[in-house]
């Protein structure tokens, strides 16, 4: 509805015209935007920009916008987890596509380049710590989506009824999710990464299949999870946000990607925490390749 106009409890603006929990202002943001979990990931990345013309923090959510090789660029730390997601993909979309002033969409749409760097846990033997995933394909586990008008419209429903099946899925838990990473980007990262089928869990332990002192519902999903194929695609590694940022993306008619680091073997029982090198590798290649991108 092009003339809806948003009430102020449904997007909150605070009184100096920034965004309720990001803190920005439409002018501040980049049409390209990198999302990392972790706040001092920013820095990471930010200390690569040829210049730097604003930084904004609020709670778990730091901002640096500047350019990298000539190209407009803001870094976002999104925290933890898929509510997190939800909150920044609303509000970067609402910076770009709502007037502040009259609460309305605005009639001309603008398009985000919304990109994801992240850290893993591998499921398949034969993918090494240090390796870096791009998720062409997210996998929920979170549920988020079906939240949303349309969510059938951007998943790929073949698939996903393909991995219920073979995984007996459980009703109790949301049902899974499939969403493709935009196209452009795919093409313009697959000479630099390895493709992936990517889960996005609600959770770190038990629904990543961690046993600590609570038993997980379903104790072999892994197993299962490592055993499913859908012709020749298998599902990569775990992660907690990506599925989010694609199917909102995807219905919002921006393009985004996940590419994360492995920094742990689920298969071998193996982590690394001396990963920042194999995170710093990743973060070059992918300001390089983004800077590039038309």
């Amino acid at each position: 509805m092009q003339n809806r106009i948003i009430p102020s409890s449904e997007l909150i603006i605070n009184d100096d015209g920034s965004i309720f929990h990001l803190h920005l202002k439409p002018e501040q943001l980049a049409d390209t935007v990198i999302l990392v979990g972790d706040p001092a990931r920013v820095k990471m990345i930010s200390k690569y920009f040829d210049s730097v013309e604003c930084e904004v923090s609020n709670r778990e959510f730091n901002t640096v916008t500047g350019t990298y090789n000539g190209t407009r660029m803001s870094v976002l730390s999104t925290g933890i987890g898929i509510g997190n997601i939800d909150i920044c993909v609303t509000e970067l979309d609402a910076l770009a596509n709502i007037d502040f002033a009259t609460r309305q969409v605005k009639a001309e749409h603008r398009r985000l380049t919304l990109v994801r760097l992240g850290t893993s846990g591998a499921l398949q033997a034969d993918i090494k710590v240090g390796d870096i995933i791009f998720a062409k394909t997210s996998l929920g586990f979170d549920g988020l989506l079906s939240y949303y008008a349309g969510r059938d419209s951007v998943c790929d429903l073949g698939l996903e009824q393909a991995f219920v099946d073979h995984t007996s899925w459980s009703e109790p838990m949301p049902r899974p999710y499939f969403v493709d990473a935009d196209r452009e980007i795919w093409e313009h990262f697959q000479d630099s990464v390895t493709e992936g089928i990517t889960i996005a869990a609600p959770g770190f332990y038990a629904p990543q299949g961690r046993w600590v002192r609570l038993q997980p519902a379903v104790p072999d999903l892994n197993e299962k999870i490592e055993s499913f194929r859908y012709g020749e695609r298998r599902i990569t590694n775990y992660e907690m946000e990506g599925s989010a940022l694609a199917g909102l993306s995807a219905l919002m008619g921006h393009r985004a990607a996940t590419i994360c680091t492995i920094i742990a073997q689920r298969i071998a029982l193996d982590a690394c925490t001396d990963y920042k090198p194999f995170v710093d590798r990743m973060i070059r290649m992918a300001l390089d390749k983004l800077s590039t991108l038309k």
